[in-house]
């Protein structure tokens, strides 16, 4: 049975706009290539009680819950109380955050600082094989608790590559592009997709000021190479010559 997970997005400045989410495309990606379905991306303010509650709405649907955001130095930065708030936990410094900010810190060290420190109690700290990482994954269950800073997300989810990983066949895409539009593409799509349900089918047109070599992207996807190959074929022989532009990405 395939694993779902679901992307909580956490910050006022996603959705002001200030700041342009590229975590949860970084995260459909990464489980995508793992054979983890990404069935949710929920995206919500700076305030606990909301985090909260979305937290618990995907706990009850999925079977991995990604947060991005809200665990740096700052006031906006909750959370961590969001989600002992959700679990009804305490939250506890941990010694091991707590001496690293020190170490790295030094002088500079402040009580803000050691906010960041603050867990969940009860969260498991991964700092990646033999303690590779400056800086852990934090985990609880099902919950995996990561920053929002891109680059920093990127490497904890690598970090969690191993533990993450199970016996999911990855997901694959072929892709054909096509001069036609999506209104005379639609009766060879159809026929493609009653032929193999176990391939997913998507359109996607693209509309630009001058020829930027297509208008439409046909995309196969499923867990057999084999079948989506073979589906791709099935609609590219199936169109006018005219029609197909290249099945290269």
């Amino acid at each position: 049975m395939t694993r779902t997970a679901a992307a909580l997005i956490i910050g006022d400045e996603v959705l002001s706009g200030k700041v342009h989410d590229t975590n949860s495309h970084d995260l459909a990606r990464y489980l995508r290539a793992l054979g983890i379905e990404l069935s949710r991306i929920i995206t919500v303010p700076d305030r606990v009680e909301v985090i909260a509650a979305e937290l618990n709405a995907l706990r009850a649907k999925v079977d991995l819950v990604f947060t991005s955001g809200g665990i740096g130095p700052t006031h906006d930065d909750v959370t961590i109380d969001a989600i002992a708030l959700a679990l009804g936990r305490e939250t506890v410094r941990h010694p091991a955050l707590e001496r690293s900010l020190r170490e790295h810190l030094e002088e500079r060290c402040t009580d803000d600082h050691l906010r960041m420190a603050m867990i969940v109690d009860g969260t498991e700290l991964d700092f990646g094989p033999e303690g590779a990482a400056p800086w852990p994954v934090l985990i609880l269950g099902s919950i995996f608790i990561l920053p929002g800073i891109p680059q920093l997300f990127r490497a904890q989810l690598e970090l969690l590559r191993p533990r993450v990983s199970g016996s999911e066949r990855a997901f694959v895409v072929e892709s054909a592009f096509c001069a036609a539009d999506e209104g005379r593409l639609k009766p060879f799509i159809d026929a493609v997709v009653s032929a193999f349900e176990d391939v997913a089918v998507g359109s996607y047109p693209r509309f630009r000021d001058g020829d930027d070599g297509y208008n439409v992207r046909i995309t196969f996807d499923g867990r057999d190479p084999a079948r989506v190959r073979e589906a791709r074929e099935r609609f590219v022989a199936s169109l006018p010559a005219a029609w197909l532009l290249s099945t290269e990405p």
